[in-house]
């Protein structure tokens, strides 16, 4: 079993900062792209940031420059730096990996994995 469990929202003031965390575990042959999307009430999951395995970032044009997605390949686990925040940032923040499992008959298999989310808001 596979699961990814995020962690490091919260309250935060407009101009502050958190870190989110997400923890990939179980039997993980590899990960492939890692993702933060997030999901503000009333609207649709959006793409945050992308990372590949080799450490490159992408990040949507609302959050770039102030938002900061790393991993940890020895840990599976992901970051968001978010600094500057804006009260416009308040959702629901949630993790999402492409990960490889081998089977009970030794294929490889890569399927998508989302993690339960974790709520962020920014307000005064």
């Amino acid at each position: 079993q596979v699961q990814l469990v995020e962690s490091g929202g919260g309250l935060v003031q407009p101009g502050g900062s958190l870190r989110l965390s997400c923890a990939a575990s179980g039997s993980i042959f590899s990960i492939n792209a890692m993702n933060w999307y997030r999901q503000a009430p009333g609207k649709q999951r959006e793409l945050v940031a992308t990372v590949t395995n080799g450490g490159s970032p992408n990040y949507a044009d609302s959050v770039k420059g102030r938002f900061t997605i790393s991993r940890d390949n020895a840990k599976n686990t992901v970051y968001l730096q978010m600094d500057s925040l804006k009260p416009e940032a308040k959702a629901v923040y949630y993790c999402y990996a492409k990960i490889g499992t081998i089977t009970e008959e030794d294929l490889y298999a890569a399927m998508d994995y989302w993690g339960n989310g974790t709520p962020v808001t920014v307000s005064s």
